[in-house]
């Protein structure tokens, strides 16, 4: 069935934001990304309140950070695992921040998502699941995750592929530490609307057919999905959680190639 939306990437104003030095600065870009997620919502007919914004401070300065935190953010978005962690450990001082990692783990750091996140959106393999689940069982806590497909069958991307997932959804009643809350894609980056649509479509289709098998316990309710370029197309399609950087705190200067598999199958946030 062809979609009724005809919205547009926003894939072309990619390293045009201007960085947010103030927190008035934050404030405004916090508003207009929030009127953006609003007007999503009315023409898809949802209620703007189940969609979560999340703010993704990858590569930022903690001083960029605290005024985002002063600006109302509460929850912070990191790709790399250290990186995340060390400014954990600088802002112990906001005791109400809390820290999502959303980028791919290594079994060897999940000793530090353990200690400090909480919530993981890039779960992908058994490997991980039981690092994790040693970790924050040693810690004596839990964490919500997400697990994440690759929904454009591109080779560098990170991810089960969809076919797999039914599959690995079956495993993680294993690990009582792993709340699992749903799924999470990075669509292409592309300008074509209706191919990064097609990604957004394939998770929350995914998500609906694992809704009637999940085992006791897994919920199936979350769709981690959209950024920057493509957040309103993916509210269209039905994301629960939206990953916003560089429209709340500017364009970004390490390339996403410091982040992503590859820098041309690279995804803005």
């Amino acid at each position: 069935m062809p979609t009724p939306f005809e919205t547009p990437t926003g894939h072309d104003q990619h390293g045009l934001y201007p960085e947010a030095t103030t927190v008035e600065d934050f404030q405004r870009n916090l508003a207009a990304v929030q009127a953006r997620i609003d007007a999503a919502c009315r023409r898809a007919g949802r209620d703007k309140a189940t969609v979560r914004l999340l703010p993704v401070s990858k590569t930022k300065p903690e001083a960029s950070l605290r005024l985002a935190y002063a600006a109302g953010c509460r929850l912070l978005g990191e790709n790399k695992v250290q990186e995340a962690f060390g400014k954990w450990t600088a802002m112990q001082d906001l005791d109400d921040l809390q820290w999502s990692v959303i980028g791919h783990l290594q079994t060897n750091k999940a000793k530090l998502v353990a200690r400090f996140a909480s919530e993981f959106q890039a779960l992908d393999s058994l490997r991980v699941a039981e690092a994790l689940e040693r970790r924050l069982q040693a810690e004596g806590r839990s964490l919500d995750v997400f697990v994440q497909i690759n929904t454009s069958g591109e080779a560098s991307k990170y991810g089960l592929v969809p076919e797999d997932a039914q599959r690995f959804i079956q495993e993680l009643p294993a690990f009582p530490a792993l709340r699992v809350r749903g799924l999470m894609t990075l669509a292409l980056f592309s300008a074509e609307a209706e191919r990064v649509r097609q990604c957004f479509i394939l998770l929350r289709t995914l998500r609906d057919q694992l809704r009637q098998s999940a085992p006791a316990g897994i919920e199936m309710d979350e769709l981690s999905m959209g950024m920057s370029g493509d957040f309103e197309i993916a509210i269209e399609e039905g994301a629960t959680v939206v990953r916003v950087g560089q429209a709340i705190f500017g364009a970004r200067a390490m390339p996403d190639s410091y982040y992503w598999p590859t820098e041309t199958t690279q995804m803005q946030l």
